[in-house]
């Protein structure tokens, strides 16, 4: 497990960062684990860079479902089960609240710019190493 740092580039808005691992892709990810950090998410970003994405820990596996008011971006969501495997992953468009949900309880929701884990080739089953405890 890597350990979590605090985020300094100007659009991190203060999350913690940790380094996500799928296969050979190494991924900047910031940690959203209360509350109000998983309701924030990726609103009102601007960008997000190609290997940077926002991982939400839920505190017990749960039916979890995500959606995108405010947020500007196009995104993919990846919902993983409590041994870090992919259980499917849904593409949200930007500006919407249509629930794109996990398909059995999830404890995580990786979220990258829509498309990374189609262009590289990740999906339902695949393992993801280094995800917050």
């Amino acid at each position: 497990m890597s350990p979590l740092v605090t985020a300094t580039s100007s659009h991190s808005q203060d999350f913690p960062v940790t380094s996500l691992n799928i296969g050979v892709h190494l991924i900047k990810a910031e940690v959203a684990t209360s509350d109000e950090e998983r309701a924030r998410g990726l609103m009102f970003r601007q960008r997000l860079g190609q290997n940077e994405g926002m991982v939400f820990r839920f505190p017990a596996p749960k039916q979890v479902c995500m959606w995108m008011k405010n947020t500007l971006l196009p995104l993919s969501v990846a919902f993983i089960d409590d041994d870090g495997k992919i259980i499917n992953i849904e593409d949200m468009q930007p500006e919407t609240e249509i629930a794109h949900c996990a398909k059995r309880a999830a404890r995580y929701a990786l979220e990258m710019n829509q498309g990374w884990f189609r262009k590289k080739n990740v999906k339902a089953g695949t393992a993801i190493e280094g995800l917050p405890k």
